[in-house]
């Protein structure tokens, strides 16, 4: 017969469990993937440091800089722009989509997978002071270019949340904006402002892609239309007679990659497992020459075959400023057929509100060859982001 005490020496010597052994050895393997990463992780930046030239922080360094946070956000910033940390995020963004659908802070998903900018859904600090201090410079540059004799027409892009709202489903766009448009435009004085909300909305039309930002063919088509609609009626400019003559052709279906999805960091999963991306058939534009109008008139301008705008075969008498809404969905072919004559492409990806009438209204191209009239496209979204560093649309100062 075994004696408790022979039970309890048998028990004591008996060797670890095969789970126990597993636990073990998952633990040290956990633990040495933690070090292998930290590891890893120092040493890139190490490298980045005191190699690549990454600099943690901008100068100068202030003690009240660093009280208020700015030092260790700069520190916090350059260090996740080293490879690790990139690598990680970029996994992190992936599995969660996967897992749980979630797209990141700047990307919201509607219904039947339409995507949503989160800046058309956020109520910014100050909105409507910034909306009225761009208003105000805005108007100031009005009266500049009239001293210039050019006319100036403003174009507001209205959201893709307000045309689009009834695939919004679970997302909530702020009863505050309804009316922010209207109350901008009230706020310009003497601006010829047209807001093409108006135009977008029949509900059997999609005038938005479903993964991007950006109006489709269809809503850069209407805007084009709408802006030749208004320039044609009585006002400050007089178009010209058309010196240009275009047929529109339909492309093969292609592939139209959404920058919503870029912008959710989950472009680099492979296309099955990003949200469907729209499917497309691109307009193609083709030239068939002068119109009759035209070719009466000798002094009229000729039509710009060239790659060039202002090359030896004319100077376009319109600039279009802008955002990457006029870079997109051939909105500058759309709007040169409807207004029958060559125009200037001075817009700028990511220019918000001021950034491409800043670069232009400094630059050689306006200075040497003035435009007649200049089209200012502003999407909704930009109207009452916070100013930040935002720079001044026209040293008022120095104008004559």
């Amino acid at each position: 017969m075994t004696s408790p005490s022979s039970r309890n020496s048998t028990q004591a010597s008996a060797p670890p469990s095969t789970s126990a052994t597993a636990t073990f050895a998952n633990s040290r393997l956990a633990g040495l993937c933690l070090v292998f990463f930290l590891a890893a992780g120092f040493l890139t930046v190490l490298y980045a440091v005191t190699v690549g030239g990454v600099s943690l922080t901008k100068p100068p360094v202030t003690w009240s800089a660093f009280l208020d946070g700015k030092t260790t956000k700069q520190i916090a910033d350059s260090l996740a722009d080293t490879p690790i940390p990139q690598a990680a995020a970029k996994l992190e963004r992936g599995l969660s989509w996967l897992a749980i659908g979630d797209l990141g802070p700047r990307v919201r998903q509607g219904c039947a997978r339409w995507l949503f900018l989160t800046d058309e859904l956020t109520v910014y600090k100050h909105a409507e002071a910034n909306a009225l201090a761009r208003a105000a410079e805005l108007s100031q540059v009005k009266e500049r270019l009239a001293r210039q004799g050019i006319a100036l027409l403003v174009v507001v892009v209205p959201d893709k949340s307000r045309i689009s709202d009834q695939l919004l489903c679970g997302l909530r766009r702020p009863a505050a904006f309804e009316h922010r448009v209207d109350d901008w435009i009230k706020a310009l004085s003497g601006v010829n402002v047209l807001s093409l909300a108006d135009d977008m909305q029949d509900p059997q039309e999609r005038y938005f892609l479903r993964t991007d930002t950006h109006w489709n063919e269809k809503g850069a088509d209407v805007a084009a239309r709408a802006i030749a609609q208004r320039l044609r009626e009585p006002g400050d400019y007089v178009l010209p007679a058309p010196t240009l003559q275009m047929r529109t052709e339909v492309s093969a279906v292609v592939r139209r990659p959404g920058d919503l999805v870029r912008l959710a960091g989950i472009d680099w999963l492979p296309a099955g497992l990003q949200p469907p991306a729209d499917m497309m058939r691109p307009t193609r534009f083709v030239e068939v020459g002068a119109t009759q109008a035209a070719a009466k008139d000798p002094s009229a301008p000729a039509a710009d075959t060239g790659d060039d705008l202002f090359g030896d075969t004319g100077v376009p008498s319109i600039a279009v400023l802008g955002t990457s809404f006029s870079r997109n969905a051939s909105f500058i072919p759309f709007l040169e057929t409807a207004l029958g004559m060559r125009v200037g492409n001075f817009a700028r990806d990511g220019g918000e509100f001021a950034g491409a009438a800043h670069a232009y209204f400094n630059s050689a191209s306006f200075k040497d060859t003035p435009p007649k009239l200049v089209i200012w496209e502003i999407p909704e979204r930009s109207l009452q982001r916070p100013l930040g560093s935002e720079p001044a649309i026209w040293p008022l100062d120095g104008g004559k």
